[in-house]
C-alpha cells in the first residue's frame, strides 16, 4: 500500500529568546516500509545537526535565535508500506536487545496481566496473550462507562496499551520497545500512533498493536523506537513548554 502523509504540529515556545529542539519525525526504510520521499520543514532546519540516537532513530537537532512564540513543523512524505504480520526483524542500527529490558516509569509491569502466562512454552504465543488480554481488557471497560460506570481506567489510550505491553515483556525477562508512527485506520482516519515491539531470538522485533489487537499491518508507518514515550517525544524542546502542541494529520492511499 502506497500511503502519502502530511503532519503539521503547532508548538508554543516557552522562551521567544531562544530555542533547541530534538526532533524524532523521520520514517525510515525497513522490512516493513519503503520511504519514496520524506521532508521536514521548520525553522533552522537547514542547518540542523542530525545524527543516529542510541536507540538508531534518525535524529535532528535545531536551534533557534529569537524563534517567536510558536514553533510550526510540517513532516510530509511517501511511504509504499508491506504488510509482514508485524515482524520487523534487526535493523542495521539497533543496539543490542538487552538494552530494551530496562525498566522504566513508565512501563511497570501489572502482575495480573501477565499472572499464568509462561514464555518458556512459546514466547510468540505468550506476546500475543498479552496483547490480547489489553485488547480485552480496554473493551470490558468501555463497556462500562456505556453502562453508565463513571471509573477511571488506564489503558484507554495508544501510549498506555503500548506502556503495558512493554512493562508485562520485560518483566516475563523478553526485550521489549516503544515505538511511533502513523496509523490509517480501515475508516480513513489518520493519527499519531504508538504501539509495542517485542524481541524474539528467531524473527527479530515483532510489533504489537494492543489497541487494534494486531501485529502492524501495511496501514502502519514506523517512525521511532525508544523504551518509552518520553524518549521517543516526535519534539522535545529546551527550554521545555508545558503546552499541548496542536496538530493536523492527513493520510492519504495511492
Amino acid at each position: 500500500m502506497k500511503l502519502t502523509v502530511t503532519h503539521t504540529l503547532t508548538c508554543p515556545l516557552a522562551s521567544p529568546s531562544r530555542a533547541v529542539e530534538h526532533v524524532l519525525l523521520t520514517a525510515l526504510s525497513t522490512p516493513q516500509q519503503r520511504v519514496e520521499r520524506w521532508s521536514i520543514e521548520m525553522p533552522g532546519f537547514a542547518d540542523a545537526a542530525t545524527f543516529r540516537d542510541g536507540f538508531g532513530n534518525k535524529a535532528y537537532l535545531v536551534s533557534q535565535t529569537k524563534p517567536g512564540d510558536t514553533l510550526r513543523v510540517t513532516v510530509s512524505g511517501t511511504v509504499e508500506t508491506i504488510d509482514r504480520a508485524g515482524v520487523l526483524g534487526r535493523l542495521e542500527y539497533d543496539p543490542p536487545p538487552a538494552m530494551f529490558r530496562r525498566p522504566t516509569r513508565q512501563t511497570k509491569p501489572d502482575a495480573a496481566l501477565i499472572d499464568g502466562i509462561d514464555p518458556s512454552g512459546g514466547r510468540i504465543a505468550a506476546l500475543h496473550e498479552i496483547m490480547g488480554r489489553l485488547h480485552e481488557g480496554r473493551a470490558a471497560m468501555h463497556q462500562s462507562q456505556s453502562a453508565g460506570v463513571q471509573e477511571q481506567a488506564s489503558g484507554s489510550a495508544p501510549a498506555d496499551l503500548a506502556h503495558a505491553f512493554i512493562g508485562a515483556a520485560r518483566a516475563l525477562d523478553i526485550p521489549a520497545r516503544y515505538v511511533t508512527g502513523y496509523l490509517l485506520d480501515e475508516a480513513g482516519a489518520a493519527s499519531f500512533h504508538a504501539w509495542g515491539e517485542a524481541f524474539d531470538e528467531g524473527l527479530g522485533w515483532i510489533g504489537f498493536d494492543a489497541l487494534l489487537n494486531v501485529c502492524p499491518t501495511e496501514r502502519h508507518i514506523r517512525l521511532a523506537a525508544g523504551l518509552d514515550a518520553i524518549g521517543t517525544m516526535p519534539v522535545r524542546m529546551v527550554p521545555a513548554s508545558t503546552e499541548m502542541p496542536a496538530e493536523t494529520i492527513e493520510i492519504v492511499e495511492g
